[in-house]
């Protein structure tokens, strides 16, 4: 109870209210002090006009006046004449004498919190204003007991009503806390649980229903988080089935290619100079389409077989790129230009770089291919590869002169099935080629893309301790 959010703010409630009658009620006891003292003031100003409209009191009338009024002596200054109207014996000393004519808050207050704590039955003078200006100065002595008394049983009836309002308003706040508060946070508790019982169930998500609008915001952040994870979830579940799928093709597709690979051995006798020239590009591509076939099933298992990291020519896979690349683009006018420093060595893995640099040049090839389609001629363009280095890494760009990417591609870029540049494209190319990357250690990034084409750049570091970070 005390550890849950209303109970925590029943207390405080509590305490805060109380806090706040007891500022009430200093300057109130003060105040009271202040009203006790004018009254013993005012009752001894009529005992004292009594006393002038008689001609003769006794002493016993004249002690019944004092008793009533409330005091030992009064002393009356009326037209600069100060005089003793009423007397008695004084118990004691006077210890305190003081002048309520100009007092104030401070001083009231002070004198008040002093009483309180001060349990002596004390003699005080008193010193004041007659009623209706009848005089210059009235001024009375006094014991403290009845005044402390009078004080204690007036503070006591103000702290108890103090504490009934405090409670009660406490409890009203208490009841208002869990209404519009605690009960709708329980329902975004409730619906949290039951959501992560099933995520992949849609009617569990949340519906936003709250009044209150920080709670509406939360509830709405909520529905977005779910709605988001509910759609990644079902994505996976599709990817693992697509993954189990592909493999199975695979493994009859890898059967196929191995068959092909036969039959290019009798192409190898043929007299055909340009059908010599091609079989061994035709051998490369059948030997790479097998070793892709190979490692579908770890593909499928959203994961790629970690690289194997050799010394290699840029120059050498980049070529067989672009030879595979300009094949593919038949009749187009696309050009290929490939700036690589003679002897430029990465430590890579050949095949994995391979099909990151296929996947950047096929795209490019296919965004100059689609702008020419519609206006009568097969697209034009021209597709750059160049590499540098520097001390910490091995950098390859990829740039065209195509339309640039669409919105859609540049938001979701990197990401299976939402990234994709042409239409009809499941958008796996650019996820493949990032996750390659990154098995490397590197990064894919996209340097530019608008009106006058696209840059992407493929990073490497050099250093052994970036790679060995990256693969945990």
């Amino acid at each position: 109870m005390l550890n849950s959010l209303s109970g925590r703010f029943l207390i405080l409630t509590t305490v805060f209210v109380m806090l706040a009658e007891i500022l009430i009620f200093v300057p109130s006891i003060a105040r009271f002090r202040e009203d006790f003292l004018l009254s013993r003031l005012e009752r001894a100003q009529i005992a004292s006009l009594t006393l002038l409209s008689a001609d003769m009191v006794d002493e016993k009338v004249e002690a019944e006046l004092l008793a009533n009024a409330g005091v030992l002596n009064v002393v009356l200054r009326r037209d600069e004449l100060r005089q003793l109207m009423l007397s008695s014996p004084v118990p004691a000393p006077i210890s305190a004498t003081y002048d309520l004519r100009n007092a104030s808050a401070y001083v009231l207050i002070k004198d008040a919190m002093r009483r309180l704590v001060r349990p002596s039955n004390d003699v005080i003078r008193v010193i004041g204003d007659p009623v209706k200006e009848a005089g210059l100065l009235i001024e009375v002595t006094m014991e403290t007991k009845a005044l402390r008394d009078a004080m204690i049983d007036y503070g006591v009836r103000i702290l108890v009503l103090s504490a009934v309002i405090s409670i009660f308003t406490a409890i009203l706040l208490f009841l208002a806390v869990r209404r519009f508060l605690v009960t709708p946070i329980r329902g975004v508790v409730d619906h949290m649980q039951a959501y992560a019982a099933a995520p992949e169930d849609a009617r569990r998500i949340i519906k936003p229903s709250a009044g209150v609008t920080e709670l509406r915001e939360a509830e709405e952040a909520l529905q977005s988080m779910q709605t988001q994870l509910t759609g990644a979830l079902r994505q996976k579940e599709r990817l693992a089935q697509l993954g189990g799928a592909v493999a199975k093709v695979s493994h009859d597709l890898r059967n196929i290619l191995t068959t092909a690979q036969l039959f290019t051995d009798t192409l190898e006798r043929s007299d055909d100079p340009r059908v010599k020239r091609s079989v061994p590009k035709l051998m490369n591509s059948i030997q790479r389409a097998v070793h892709l076939c190979e490692s579908t099933l770890a593909f499928g298992k959203a994961e790629e077989p970690p690289p194997a990291l050799d010394r290699i020519l840029l120059a050498d896979i980049v070529g067989d790129v672009v030879d595979n690349e300009r094949l593919a683009a038949g009749d187009a006018e696309i050009s290929f230009r490939e700036d690589i420093p003679v002897g430029f060595v990465v430590r890579c893995d050949s095949e994995q770089i391979y099909r990151v640099l296929s996947n950047l040049v096929r795209n490019a090839r296919q965004a100059l291919t689609s702008r020419g389609k519609g206006g009568g001629d097969t697209g034009s363009g021209e597709i750059g590869i160049a590499a540098y280095d520097d001390e910490d890494c091995w950098s390859i760009h990829v740039r065209d002169t195509g339309p640039g990417l669409p919105p859609k591609a540049r938001e979701h870029l990197f990401k299976p099935f939402q990234g994709g540049i042409r239409k009809g494209g499941t958008g796996l190319g650019l996820a493949i080629a990032a996750e390659l990357v990154r098995g490397h250690g590197g990064r894919l990034d996209l340097i530019r893309s608008d009106e006058t084409g696209t840059e992407f750049a493929i990073r490497l570091p050099k250093s052994d301790i970036r790679l060995s970070n990256a693969a945990e």
